[in-house]
């Protein structure tokens, strides 16, 4: 499939690469000589505001894939086929797709002046997604599908793509333990708060844990495995390794011996990650030191990420995972509410709008973390349940990846997580 266009600018072929190997699992070649695309006898797409040939498919192009930098751009969305789109046009597609794929998937918003949350990120109150009301969906995803019948009464020969559905789990492990392993004046300080709050429960709870009497609250590591086991899953586990404990920061240390062993034995089943520290979010030579020393334990080579807190600023986080060898990131979603942030569920790289080129950096997008529908919207585990529900299905009417968080915390025995564990295993029950 070739596409023509006046100019083939980096952010036009980016978004040829993408939308090809969707759509017919290749990139689309993009050309710019008007004869070749007029003696091209095979099914092709012209990308301007004039008609070349009668046998093309032709999409009215806006300006913003031949722009260069960032400014505020006019938007208006509109309802067709039941899903929203923007950028409307009058050609064999009802909108420009490159454009407007490129706008989401580019994160464009993200580099306009905006409102900040309360840990510093991008806040989703700020997101065309949220204000229009399609956080929920994959709308790129469904963007393709409705391309490919449009493509396929203009080419009924044409054959396309169709990837797997994909399940991939994956776990952030902020805090292996609540109360084993942790230095002796995290103890104390911990049950010192216990006892003058009143918590005689937790107090109690934490001295039967320390002398081996029970079984701590967030060591749910053995049932996750058997999980795994009994579903076949393959899942990806983030460690966070801060050197020192702080606010944000409260996993045991790395250099205790019992973090080492978890850390050694996941990664000897596992895919496993950093997850970068709060400290280490803004300081690049502490990020290169925790990869390093994850690597060293775990014997392995680091080269996937998942921000903590889900904290990241374009494009400097991603500038930063790039020069400390990191390949693949899987922060791209809200820490604050569930949904497709990206509005895509497929795999995509990373484009650097102040660079105008592509990265080498692959996003797996995720929509749906336990801790957004526990903390942020006040969801019970049943109705987490159902929010889970929406999200497998909408991805696998689409055969997209379903990337959901989870924490070892919200999957053992600790009071205030009560059914999350068996919500869990649940939805994993109902996926066959």
């Amino acid at each position: 499939m070739i596409v023509f266009a006046h100019t083939i600018t980096p952010r036009l072929q980016y978004i040829l690469d993408f939308i090809g190997k969707e759509t017919i699992g290749k990139p689309f070649q993009g050309v710019s000589d008007i004869e070749t695309f007029r003696n091209y006898t095979g099914p092709k797409i012209n990308y301007s505001n004039e008609k070349i040939t009668e046998s093309e498919f032709r999409i009215q192009n806006t300006e913003l894939l031949f722009q260069k930098g960032y400014q505020e751009q006019s938007i208006k969305c509109f309802g067709i086929n039941n899903y929203k789109a923007f950028f409307k046009a009058e050609a064999d597609f009802p909108f420009d797709i490159l454009a407007a794929s490129f706008y989401l998937l580019s994160r464009y918003e993200e580099y306009l002046p905006h409102k900040k949350d309360i840990y510093g990120r991008y806040a989703h109150e700020n997101s065309l997604a949220f204000r229009e009301e399609f956080l929920h969906q994959p709308l790129i995803n469904i963007w393709i599908e409705d391309f490919k019948r449009s493509l396929k009464v203009k080419f009924p020969s044409l054959t396309f793509h169709v990837s797997p559905f994909t399940f991939l789990p994956t776990y952030d492990i902020d805090e292996a333990y609540a109360y084993k392993h942790k230095q002796w004046w995290r103890t104390m300080g911990g049950l010192l708060r216990s006892v003058v709050n009143g918590q005689w429960s937790m107090a109690l709870e934490r001295w039967k844990v320390l002398s081996g009497s029970n079984q701590d609250p967030f060591d749910s590591f053995e049932w996750m495995d058997e999980l795994h086991k009994q579903f076949d899953l393959r899942p990806v586990y983030f460690f966070l390794i801060a050197k020192r404990a702080g606010r944000y920061d409260k996993n045991i240390s790395p250099s205790q011996r019992a973090m080492q062993s978890l850390i050694r034995e996941h990664g000897d089943r596992y895919s496993i990650g950093i997850h970068p520290s709060w400290q280490s979010g803004d300081d690049p030579e502490k990020l290169k030191l925790e990869i390093l020393k994850l690597g060293h334990i775990a014997g392995k080579q680091i080269n996937s990420s998942r921000q903590h807190y889900i904290r990241f600023t374009l494009p400097q986080t991603y500038r930063q995972l790039i020069d400390v060898g990191i390949e693949s990131d899987f922060s791209m979603g809200y820490g604050s509410i569930n949904g497709f942030r990206a509005s895509v569920t497929s795999p995509f790289f990373w484009y650097d709008l102040e660079k105008e080129e592509q990265t080498k950096l692959l996003l797996y997008p995720f929509c749906f973390m336990e801790a957004n529908s526990f903390y942020e919207q006040k969801l019970s585990a049943q109705q987490a349940f159902e929010e889970l529900r929406h999200y497998f299905d909408i991805v696998k009417a689409v055969n997209g990846t379903f990337i959901t968080i989870w924490h070892n915390s919200f999957l053992g025995t600790a009071k205030q997580f009560t059914k999350w564990r068996e919500v869990y295993e649940q939805f994993i029950s109902s996926m066959r």
